[in-house]
């Protein structure tokens, strides 16, 4: 009996769309995005923050389209920036054609919510002139009222009755390029909902665990719905949603494919918990050298390891490492091999001047990853 490797990972089959410049399902990468917080209407603040998105490695960024204010700036947003950006619209029809109109990429709308069948046809018709893709978003917390009454609670079925309803009206107006998400706070009903659509059809699938809290608790609760459906194969695109800045909503967002093996941007640090053994402190080396090395995109790997223990063999698996000796000083380990010896006192700037040669070797670091 053969037996499946531990890190296998076999991705569900999707079609593929376009999102502006960027393909989402099928067999491009898994991408990442986030979402301003700035009003969308102040388009010099919302142009820098997607600019610190793009910056951070977005792929995608959505932005709010409440009103009319929203969608004249919109104009402005998406010729000042390189990113896809996504138009939230929620019930109002007239926005989303609007914002597909003024060069949106996506629209992030749910066809059954914005009133007669000649509105749909209305915005179907503005996002096949301009050749906008959309999201179909599902959430625990807005189940239509008719699927509230008939399950009773927000369930795995209701959420997937829901999206397949909202696809179904796309469907019947010609129009297959969208994505579906169907996000709760809840992990265990957000996990079970993806399943069952990932089973139902073959749209790719935007994922994500809606309100998950502030920076710490929300990684955790993401990492856990997230990485059990990436790890099954499930989801072509993710968003971390985190009370925090978005920024760290991508950061995060890449450890987690990081972690997985999936895409690899920037540098991936292997730290100890540091103990009595440390040579030097490693938990205040790593928070400055995560901070002073944000900014390369370029993949590769570093140990920060504080003694012998288990620094040599950490080494061995990374393309640059550092392990803590005796005397004040440790050994720097590059390709795998013990290098020279370097004073703790010097360890922060040489290891960024490392990565950054590194970095320079290998290029930009915009080369696409293989998918998986």
């Amino acid at each position: 009996m053969s037996i499946r490797p531990y890190r296998d990972i076999v991705r569900r089959r999707s079609r593929k769309i376009r999102v502006g410049s960027v393909d989402v399902g099928g067999d491009a990468l898994i991408t990442v995005q986030s979402m301003t917080n700035t009003l969308t209407a102040d388009a010099a603040a919302t142009i820098a923050q997607v600019k610190r998105l793009e910056d951070a490695g977005a792929d995608i960024v959505r932005v709010s389209c409440p009103d009319e204010a929203s969608t004249r700036a919109l104009k402005t947003i998406v010729k000042a920036v390189k990113v896809p950006i996504v138009a939230d619209i929620h019930f109002h029809h007239k926005r989303a054609i609007e914002a597909a109109q003024a060069g949106a990429a996506c629209l992030r709308i749910n066809p059954g919510n914005i009133g007669s069948s000649q509105r749909v046809k209305d915005v179907v018709q503005a996002a096949k002139d301009h050749g906008c893709s959309m999201r179909i978003g599902v959430n625990a917390g807005s189940l239509e009222k008719e699927l509230l009454e008939r399950y009773g609670e927000p369930c795995p079925e209701a959420m997937v009755e829901s999206a397949l309803n909202h696809a179904r009206i796309l469907e019947d107006n010609d129009f297959f390029e969208f994505k579906i998400s169907a996000k709760a706070s809840d992990v265990f009903l957000a996990v079970a909902a993806y399943h069952g659509l990932a089973s139902a059809c073959d749209y790719p699938l935007h994922i994500g665990i809606t309100e998950a809290g502030g920076l710490i608790p929300g990684t955790v609760k993401s990492s856990i719905g997230m990485g059990a459906l990436l790890w099954a194969g499930i989801g072509d695109t993710i968003r971390v949603s985190l009370s925090a800045e978005p920024e760290e909503e991508v950061r995060v967002g890449f450890d987690l494919l990081k972690a997985l093996g999936i895409r690899h941007r920037g540098v991936n640090i292997v730290a100890c918990p540091s103990c009595a053994r440390q040579g030097f402190n490693v938990i205040e080396t790593v928070r400055v050298l995560e901070e002073r090395l944000k900014h390369i995109s370029t993949p590769m790997s570093l140990s920060i390891i504080g003694c012998v223990v288990n620094g040599p063999g950490e080494a061995r698996e990374t393309d640059m490492g550092f392990t803590g000796g005796g005397a004040g000083a440790g050994m720097v380990y590059l390709n795998g091999e013990p290098a020279y010896k370097l004073d703790n006192s010097k360890l922060v700037d040489h290891i960024v001047e490392l990565c950054e040669k590194k970095a320079a070797e290998l290029g930009s670091g915009k080369k696409l990853e293989p998918a998986l």
